[in-house]
């Protein structure tokens, strides 16, 4: 795989990842259905995922060959990046107008 094409996986990934707690009323994804499922959870599951799709995109790094170390501001960004892929989700469990 290229550098490239791992670098538009990782970002795929992402973004699907980042709107997967807001789809989904199971917990962890994996999990009992719960109805409704509050912002807390739904929080933890969007770190837990953010934790999954950096181990990807570290292992793609390894696969690559090209380990740099990270310091505090690529963990910071990497975050707030990862809060904005969700921003389409939050909005449509928490923002959109239900009829009825």
């Amino acid at each position: 795989m290229s550098q490239t094409a791992a670098v538009w996986l990782v970002l795929l990934v992402a973004a699907v990842a980042a709107n997967l707690p807001f789809v989904t009323e199971r917990l962890l994804l994996v999990g009992p259905r719960r109805e409704p499922k509050g912002l807390g959870w739904r929080l933890l599951e969007l770190l837990l995922l953010c934790a999954l799709v950096l181990l990807l995109g570290f292992g793609l790094e390894r696969r690559i060959g090209q380990n740099h170390p990270q310091g505090w501001e690529f963990y910071a960004v990497m975050l707030c990046l990862f809060f904005t892929l969700a921003f389409p989700g939050f909005v449509w469990r928490y923002l959109r107008r239900r009829r009825g």
